[in-house]
């Protein structure tokens, strides 16, 4: 009787599993890692995101380039201002305070669009933009690092505004490069309008129109509209009707005075920039002048005492909303309630398919050291260990990666193929060696294999590092609050989170090694063990099965069809070099080469992303005109404004609970039919691959993994509902509309 050997292989796998399974989607530089996450603030709600970055990539000491900036992410249809907001709104206001010797300078304000709202107009951004402002540091200064505090407001509109605001602190190191914003702020500065000399370029203002001369603008602008922003507010009537027109080089454009403007200035700085750019963020790059003001500014007249009848529309639309939506979709979780909640959560994950079978192996250990207490001890301690420092790890490396602007949730390392494919050749390894194929000893150099007996814990605490890379993608039942609380609370409370949801999975096992109870209710050591361990191969290859299945959605049939290849010819080579005499070293050479050759031909199938148009098609149901369509901010809002509720289910092929609710509470015929009569829309957002817009939405919803089921309908906050979904609770939140 030989029991798993399993040690030695997770003692070679597991330390490049686990580095795979945290790193390998990301592709973001690890620099500063702990200064970041010890830093950044971050405010969210349900309107928009706001995040305080830093940019020093030579360091913050005098002359150096050092720039800080307030990040702002707009939930769909949402937007705030820019320093001109236009016919209402308010610009966004940054109050620094920086230590002496510490000067900031003025916004960098990107390019912005524009908001037409009836006959009225605003200026500012949707999407995400980066409002950067640069730091002057005195040769006096001589602190090791410069702390800043951020005090920002900023209006937050769709047809209503929300005024919000929040505090933000940051440690900037003077010595060390903080550079992991690279790329936001360079699209941040690439946004901004290029400054350039007025030259010819002229205003004047000629009854109640103002006359716009301009010349200088680039070439490839020639014939093409532009739009028109002026920085000073008042002056022009934004959203009025107004012609322009080319004329060779020179742009030229009649745009209607504000009758009530309360400046007459003598030169006005304004940006050009070409009209309707695609997309959200900021505004086409434009370029910013100071045109001077030829001629006499007309008298302004007296504000109107009436309210414009367009105005007056908003605001009883405004009114309406108010009164019919709640405040939000439920009162805010406090801490204790989320570590509670990450606990229970915790624990429900070992129920988690793929992760049983892992466990399993436990049970031998168990049966392995009956009548030894204090074996069993050591192996619940050093598995828990293992568990809980691996949910650190990995919440840690999801708020750093957060912070320096990467849009990424709970279960980030299944979104990455290659992540996935070597879970499946881990698993089929563990497989075939459960399965009797092969013994560790036979197959690896025997001071190696003979680590198991010098280190009896390493295999309880590696267990659990396999363990949580495999458990960690999915949402289980009390997480999903828990998690998108701690995605914006202070670092230390978030790992505290983490750390608490680690416990709650490690938990049953380490009060199971703790209970001689436990150890005395399993059969004695014996022949059973080697049944059970042969039987125990199976969930491990049910696991193989689903992880082809998820790669099959990212990479195609192609890329599932050459993993399989590739994990036939390993095992091909794993059965060879468990032969003995001359036919081992044949038949393993070449398997070896076999193997060399497959993954240069067909292994990169395995790691190609397929496109997704395959995925975009609506997936009928059993229910005759009901059908699941694929999701988009864009859909929604077409979908809500014709007065239809929708059900947004956020999936995840990779996710095991979201497979179940698909298959049984969503596929329930009964069910189908209450959609169908009260004409309710069906979107999947699928987040198998990376997808920065499903992960803006889950942050707007509270969210930062799946499964996530949201109804959402005009005049109402979302309904979240559970993550593992029962017909009746969808029924009660269909009656609620």
């Amino acid at each position: 009787m030989h029991l798993p050997r399993l040690s030695s292989f997770f003692r070679l796998a597991s330390p490049w599993l686990a580095t795979l399974a945290l790193l390998a989607p990301l592709g973001a530089p690890a620099q500063n890692l702990v200064e970041r996450l010890s830093n950044t603030t971050m405010v969210q709600s349900e309107q928009a995101r706001a995040e305080l970055l830093a940019h020093a990539p030579e360091g913050a000491g005098p002359g150096k380039p050092v720039w800080l900036g307030l990040q702002l992410t707009h939930a769909p249809d949402w937007h705030t201002y820019w320093k001109n907001s236009g016919d209402s709104g308010l610009p966004t206001e940054l109050q620094w305070t920086l230590p002496p010797g510490v000067t900031v300078g003025p916004i960098g304000w990107p390019t912005p669009r524009k908001f037409p709202l009836g006959t009225l107009a605003n200026y500012g951004y949707d999407g995400t933009v980066l409002l950067p402002v640069p730091l002057t540091i005195d040769p006096s200064f001589a602190d090791r690092e410069i702390e800043v505090k951020l005090y920002a407001a900023w209006l937050v509109c769709r047809k209503e505004c929300i005024p919000e605001e929040g505090n933000f602190t940051l440690r900037l190191p003077v010595q060390g490069s903080t550079a992991l914003n690279g790329r936001a702020f360079e699209a941040a500065f690439a946004a901004a309008p290029t400054e350039q000399p007025a030259g010819d370029s002229r205003l004047e203002p000629v009854d109640s129109q103002l006359k716009v001369s301009l010349a200088g603008l680039p070439a490839a602008w020639r014939d093409q509209p532009l739009e028109f922003f002026p920085e000073t507010p008042g002056l022009i009537e934004p959203g009025a009707a107004w012609t322009q027109t080319w004329d060779g080089e020179r742009w030229t454009a009649s745009v209607p005075l504000s009758p009530h403007r309360s400046e007459s200035p003598t030169a006005v700085p304004l940006v050009v920039a070409l009209a309707n750019p695609p997309g959200e963020g900021p505004g086409s790059p434009g370029v910013r002048l100071e045109a001077p003001v030829q001629g006499t500014w007309p008298a302004a007249a007296p504000l109107p005492t009436a309210v414009p009848d367009e105005l007056i529309a908003v605001l009883q639309d405004n009114a309406a909303r108010a009164a019919s939506a709640p405040a939000s979709s439920g009162p805010p979780i406090t801490l204790w309630a989320a570590l509670l909640g990450a606990l229970l959560g915790g624990m429900i994950l070992n129920l988690m398919p793929c992760v049983f079978p892992v466990l399993a192996i436990k049970v031998l250990s168990f049966a392995k050291h009956a009548d030894d207490r204090a074996a069993h001890r050591a192996n619940g301690l050093a598995y828990t260990a293992g568990v809980v420092l691996s949910f650190l790890a990995l919440g840690g490396l999801l708020l750093g990666l957060r912070s320096a602007g990467e849009a990424i949730g709970w279960g980030f390392q299944l979104q990455s193929p290659e992540v996935v494919a070597t879970l499946a050749v881990l698993f089929t390894v563990i497989g075939l060696n459960l399965a009797g194929l092969f013994e560790f000893g036979n197959v690896l150099p025997s001071s190696v294999a003979s680590l198991q007996a010098k280190n009896p814990t390493a295999d309880a605490f590696l267990t659990g590092v396999l363990a949580t890379a495999i458990a960690s993608p999915c949402t289980a039942p009390f997480m999903g609050a828990s998690l998108g609380l701690a995605i914006g609370l202070p670092t230390v409370q978030a790992l505290a989170v983490f750390g608490v949801l680690g416990l709650g999975m490690a938990l049953p096992y380490l009060a199971a090694s703790w209970w001689p109870a436990v150890a005395r209710a399993l059969p004695r050591p014996g022949a059973w063990m080697n049944t059970f361990r042969q039987l125990m191969a199976f969930p491990m290859f049910a696991t193989v099965v689903w992880l082809l299945w998820v790669l099959g959605q990212q990479s195609g049939i192609d890329g599932a069809a050459a993993l399989l290849m590739l994990l036939v010819m390993l095992a091909l080579l794993i059965w060879a070099l468990g032969l003995h005499g001359k036919g081992r070293a044949v038949l393993a050479g070449l398997s070896a080469l076999g193997l060399i050759w497959l993954g240069w031909s067909i292994g990169p199938n395995v790691t190609h992303l397929q496109a997704a148009d395959a995925a975009n098609a609506p997936v009928a149901t059993a229910v005759a005109g009901v059908s699941w369509e694929p999701w988009s901010a864009e859909k929604q809002a077409s979908l809500l404004a014709e007065g239809r509720p929708v059900f947004v289910d956020f999936t995840a092929a990779w996710c095991v609970t979201c497979q179940y609710n698909k298959r049984t509470t969503l596929a329930d015929v009964g069910l189908l039919g209450d959609i169908a009569a009260r004409n309710m829309a069906l979107l999947r957002a699928d987040w198998t691959r990376r997808d920065p817009t499903i992960t803006a939405e889950l942050a707007r919803l509270g969210r930062n993994g799946v499964p996530v089921y949201a109804i959402y309908q005009n005049g109402q906050a979302p309904q979240l509902l559970s993550e593992v979904l029962s017909v009746d609770e969808v029924r009660a939140a269909l009656a609620k509309l």
